[in-house]
């Protein structure tokens, strides 16, 4: 009673944050969840308490109409249900038929009940399933039954963050994988698997002895057998959970059978760590950096590829990529790798034998080998190194097409995500307007070439993260932003879903306190744990997207000599005006402020959003010192395809004292729009408030949602045949039109 008691008030404190009550110490938040965790690994039979208190808690938040309740208890629930040693069916049972009832609750709830359901379907079939899937993938281990491979990318900007940050989650990151070797993943899966199915009939203590004297072949064998067996039980429809149990008792005797007699000793039930996943972390210095992680990833690199060629040979993987002046709409090409050097000296001399003797009419006409020189391409160049990595399990197998034999060739088989790529980013919204540059060139790569998209599962996660320098983005004399408006996205999901606020956002100080702390037995205690388990916590429990619109922009300089410059953003666009340099136009610009006022005149031309959806476009001529274009919006429940922009314009009166002047805001909400200095006097562009992405002497700016490049491509080839059409036809109307980025949170938007 005591215990039950002590759990149950530490989840009603966990709800009490969700409504606004924030713990009397300030250095419990974003800790409740993770401490409620780590208590439960201290004593893992104490696993069954925790799922029945949460689900009677989740019960009473479906009478008492607490639905903010529901998402965090039932995630809180899971993740406790995938790390405990053994849950009676009885519950499981009831967890079941709860996330059935939410598939009459609007999204996210249904969304999230229907995945949850499904999980929990399978783990009462076959016990310890979702515990072995789960590391099975984050250790990519050996498997065929199971071939999926996840893997976990942080990237941090160094100009962004300090060197003691980054200093410290490489450490951490380091420190996680040390003890996670594949035997030892592999003894915990079965392990688990024997706990999860046997129950208090599981002598723990000597499996993990018999365990430790195998060699490692032996343990392979039976990881093996204890994952087919779990696998084919979780897939049968109609499969017994007692013949699954049966299956599994059989392989834990034959374990078992190598200890003596007498040796067998029934301790209770005994925790299996969870692994930390695999993470590798990255300091974000190039920008197509991200997408040579992605590739290398799915085709790793051969051993006998030397290391300090890889940038080389990656800035060699242009394949064949010459491209018209609009990348988007170039033709896709599936090539197959031709061996054929077409050098005469290189031919086989026993080429021709298979195939019948040829006239001397064909051969007159066959074409001439030419003398040349043979080009010995890197190991990562051209189509080889995409071909070759499309030998593996899942992918496509590209074959030389039989011309002359009569044999048809085999279909090529279906092509799987076999690969999930985690990208976590970490920083303000800078980096996140990197990762918007970042994804739209990945997405015009794979309109030009396909590769990634039909292997590669790729999941976006987001930890605000800001170092306590304030005002640290000025352009000109003027400060931008402070912290908060550089953590806009992170206070947005942070409205639109509480767990996340709880979970994630608490980390934008914590992790730079954590850093700067010194060091100490106590300082790597939490960091070490605490750092690395929010990281995993979030990844394996969010995956309910949020898609923020990627705008295009376009941008013309005064100079007519100089080509238009086209970019992306995801947040922010900030105009200034420019101080001219030429003496002469200072004095003329010195001249009209007095005369009109400061700034410069512009002319503005936008479609109005309205209700019904309709294009209306409107278009005003005004003075101005400068505008801020804002895509996140300041409620959760406004549209997030829509620019909110702010003008600063200058009103000029006329008094009896002289002439004055007044700034005004002038707001208005667009979809598109185009701005021109009309008295060619050039101004500066700011993106995702990003100094670096700075761009000086424009003259004119438009702004526009980014298209998916996969749709410019099909709409280029629909217009080639129908080229009177003005609305989408064909394949074009069911493909998205938008380039959204999904960033993962626990629960989505809640409206």
């Amino acid at each position: 009673a005591e215990l039950e008691s002590d759990i149950l008030r530490r989840v009603r404190t966990l709800l009490r944050e969700l409504d606004g009550h924030h713990p009397a110490c300030q250095s419990d938040r974003g800790m409740l969840r993770w401490t409620l965790h780590k208590k439960i690994d201290q004593n893992p039979s104490n696993s069954s308490v925790l799922v029945r208190i949460l689900v009677k808690e989740l019960e009473r938040a479906e009478r008492g109409d607490f639905r903010h309740y529901i998402i965090p208890l039932l995630h809180t629930l899971m993740y406790t249900l995938i790390k405990a040693p053994c849950i009676p069916d009885e519950l499981c049972s009831r967890v079941y038929d709860f996330c059935k009832k939410l598939l009459t609750l609007p999204k996210p709830f249904c969304t999230i009940g229907l995945d949850y359901a499904m999980r929990l379907k399978m783990e009462r079939t076959a016990p310890g399933m979702l515990y072995q899937r789960m590391v099975i993938s984050e250790q990519s281990l050996k498997s065929d039954p199971y071939p999926y491979q996840e893997k976990i990318f942080i990237f941090a900007d160094p100009e962004l963050l300090s060197e003691a940050i980054c200093n410290a989650l490489v450490t951490d990151t380091e420190a996680a994988q040390v003890s996670q070797s594949p035997r030892a993943c592999m003894c915990y899966v079965v392990i688990h698997a024997m706990q999860a199915a046997l129950g208090e009939g599981c002598d723990v203590t000597g499996l993990k002895r018999s365990l430790q004297d195998m060699p490692t072949s032996d343990i392979e064998h039976w990881f093996q057998q204890v994952v087919a067996a779990v696998e084919c039980a979780g897939h049968e429809a109609s499969a017994d959970c007692g013949q699954h149990t049966a299956r599994l008792e059989e392989i834990y005797r034959a374990i078992l059978s190598t200890l003596q007699a007498g040796d067998a000793s029934l301790g209770g039930l005994q925790g299996t760590p969870l692994p930390n996943p695999n993470i590798s972390f990255h300091l974000w210095t190039e920008d197509d950096q991200l997408w040579k992680e992605l590739v290398l990833f799915i085709r790793p690199l051969s051993q006998s590829c030397e290391p300090n060629c890889l940038s080389q040979d990656l800035d060699n993987f242009e394949i064949q990529d010459i491209i018209s002046d609009c990348e988007c709409c170039e033709p896709t090409r599936f090539s197959v790798l031709s061996t054929d050097s077409g050098i005469e000296r290189d031919l086989p001399a026993a080429a021709e034998e298979p195939f019948a003797p040829c006239s001397a009419e064909t051969e007159q006409s066959r074409l001439q080998r030419k003398g040349g020189i043979k080009k010995k391409l890197s190991p990562l160049e051209s189509v080889a190194f995409l071909q070759a990595g499309c030998n593996g399990a899942g992918a496509k197998l590209l074959a030389k097409p039989q011309k002359r034999a009569s044999v048809l060739p085999e279909p090529a088989a279906p092509l799987q995500r076999l690969h999930t790529a985690r990208i976590v980013l970490l920083g303000d919204d800078r980096i996140l307007g990197r990762l918007a540059q970042a994804y739209h060139s990945l997405r015009k790569r794979e309109t030009r070439r396909v590769f990634l998209t039909p292997r590669l599962n790729l999941q976006f996660y987001y930890i605000p993260v800001v170092t306590g320098q304030p005002n640290t983005l000025t352009v000109g004399d003027h400060a931008v932003t402070g912290q908060e408006e550089l953590c806009e996205v992170a206070g947005y999901l942070g409205r639109a879903d509480p767990w996340y606020e709880s979970n994630i956002n608490t980390l934008c100080h914590m992790i730079p306190k954590l850093a700067t702390m010194p060091s100490s037995p106590s300082k790597h205690l939490v960091t070490d744990l605490f750092i690395t388990d929010v990281i995993a916590y979030y990844v394996r429990m969010g995956v309910q997207p949020v898609c923020f619109q990627v705008y295009a922009v376009k941008i013309f300089f005064n100079d007519p000599a100089q080509e238009p410059a086209e970019d992306v953003f995801l947040t922010e666009l900030r105009t200034q005006v420019q101080e001219s340099n030429p003496h002469r136009e200072l004095n003329t610009t010195k001249k009209k402020t007095t005369l009109d006022g400061p700034g410069i005149d512009l002319t503005v031309t936008y479609r109005k959003v309205v209700v019904s959806d309709r294009a209306k476009e409107l278009a005003m001529s005004l003075r101005s010192t400068g505008l801020v274009m804002k895509a996140i919006p300041a409620d959760e429940a406004e549209d997030l395809v829509c620019l909110n922009v702010n003008i600063t314009e200058i009103i000029r009166i006329n008094n009896l004292s002289g002439r004055s002047f007044s700034a005004v805001a002038n707001r208005l909400k667009t979809r598109s729009i185009k701005i021109r200095s009309t008295e060619q006097r050039p101004f500066m562009v700011c993106l995702d408030k990003d100094s670096r992405r700075t761009y000086r002497n424009v003259i004119s700016v438009e702004v526009s949602p980014c298209l998916e490049p996969s749709y410019c491509l099909q709409k280029t080839r629909t217009m080639k045949f129908s080229p009177h059409e003005t609305e989408d036809v064909g394949l074009v109307k069911y493909m998205p039109k938008s380039l959204l980025l999904p960033i993962n949170t626990f629960a989505g938007i809640i409206q």
